[in-house]
């Protein structure tokens, strides 16, 4: 059994959602479907979520917004058309929301709206039942999804259907009232779905075949990725490689059941597939190369500091205190360096390190800006001699200088900071050593 999740791309028209009709009619098997709001059809479109987010800013000025409101109904009304649902409307729909916009604006409600009707309008065009998730997800008081109240509930719903489509996006609040994931969230309805009817398969549909090894935008046509473990997409998602929303990992991961991202307009396509564990072998040693830029490193020096009990802790404390949470931590004998995003740490700076001082007492503290972080993730490193050399000989041959250096003792990835202007060529010179040439 599968669930199937459609990202907006692959629903931004009519002519998209019969890709996405075919892909389901193929397979039996897909018993589940998840769609997005409809995305964007060209480069300048917008995409309904940004037009519904309009209007609900509008409406919250008290100001009128019915050209919005026509914009997006003629969005609704052309995929409708194409797709030659006669007897089908949203006209009721619609004068629900322009009643509790006028009423009550509420951004949640509004965003969650472009799902919740798409989802009617891919429900009609199946023939499957539509299954609001704001009867069976729900969110506590902090904003947090609550995890077994809401799989006991899906669970329970979806036993009662043999095919349905779920919108994604949203849920129920601990208010009563309609409550969003953030960006990407239809994601995770999608996993909490497939988590909670025991999926053999969690299928996501999207604009590309899969992970590719490095951005496109930097490497261009980077090699694709065929098969990636859950913690290796972690590591690299949480370095800035974006294909899938984070948090869809845990309710699948729990369970060991796969994902396959997959391209709605090239269906034959294997894509990739994320799974717990895999005796198979990658196509280079590494899997998969990511970063992002402007980060700081706070440097802190004091003789015998590997002999002082609770050093660390006092110098976590003072990033604690100011509400600033800590990438990375390496160490040395009497070194210590805190990796901390610079725009969260730019404007307590000062704050920071006198804290440092009077809680750890250090000999110095220096800071050092414009660090670029890349993460090089692979299963296959482990096994490899001489992965690290050859990283930093092709960061030497591309005259990149190395100014960090952190690997985690899971030996899955190493991490490598450089200055913001060397970080384009260091990921070139990266990936051309393990996947061009792989020397």
């Amino acid at each position: 059994m599968k669930v199937v999740k459609f990202g907006g791309s692959s629903l931004a028209s009519a002519e998209q959602f019969k890709k996405a009709g075919a892909i389901v009619r193929e397979d039996k098997s897909r018993r589940y479907v998840i769609p997005s709001a409809p995305g964007k059809r060209f480069d300048t479109d917008t995409k309904v979520t940004d037009l519904l987010y309009q209007m609900d800013a509008l409406a919250q000025e008290k100001k009128d917004f019915s050209e919005v409101l026509k914009q997006i109904k003629e969005r609704y009304q052309e995929i409708i058309d194409g797709l030659e649902l006669k007897d089908f409307s949203l006209e009721e729909q619609f004068e629900e929301i322009e009643k509790k916009m006028k009423e009550e604006p509420d951004p949640d409600y509004a965003a969650s709206r472009g799902e919740h009707l798409n989802g009617r309008i891919m429900a009609a065009y199946l023939g499957y039942t539509f299954v609001d998730p704001f009867e069976m997800i729900f969110f506590d008081e902090e904003g947090m999804l609550e995890d077994r109240r809401t799989m006991r509930a899906v669970e329970k719903r979806l036993a009662e259907v043999e095919r349905a489509v779920v919108p994604g996006f949203y849920g129920c609040g601990h208010d009563g009232r309609v409550k969003t994931f953030s960006r990407g969230g239809s994601d995770v309805t999608g996993s909490i779905v497939a988590g909670a009817c025991h999926a053999d398969v969690y299928e996501n549909w999207t604009d590309v075949s899969g992970f590719l090894v490095a951005d496109p935008r930097i490497i261009p046509n980077p090699a694709k990725i065929e098969v990636i473990t859950y913690r290796e997409l972690r590591e690299l998602s949480y370095m800035g490689a974006s294909v899938l929303h984070e948090e869809a990992i845990f309710p699948v991961r729990r369970q060991g059941i796969p994902i396959n991202i997959k391209n709605t307009n090239c269906p034959q396509d294997e894509g990739t597939w994320i799974v717990e564990s895999t005796a198979q072998k990658t196509g280079y040693v590494i899997t998969g190369i990511a970063g992002r830029k402007d980060f700081c490193a706070v440097l802190i020096y004091k003789d015998m500091m590997n002999s002082e009990i609770g050093f660390g802790r006092k110098v976590l404390q003072a990033f604690e205190d100011n509400d600033i949470s800590f990438e990375h931590m390496p160490s040395g004998i009497d070194t210590m360096t805190i990796v901390v995003h610079e725009d969260e740490f730019i404007e307590k700076e000062q704050r920071v390190v006198s804290a440092i001082h009077r809680l750890a007492q250090p000999d110095s503290v220096e800071i050092e800006s414009d660090l670029a972080l890349i993460a090089v993730v692979g299963r296959g490193m482990k096994s490899m001699r001489g992965t690290a050399g050859r990283i930093f000989s092709a960061l030497a041959h591309a005259h990149v200088n190395v100014r960090m250096i952190d690997q985690g003792s899971s030996e899955l990835n190493i991490i490598i900071g450089v200055e913001n202007r060397d970080f384009e060529t260091a990921l070139r010179a990266i990936y051309d050593i393990f996947v061009l040439t792989q020397l």
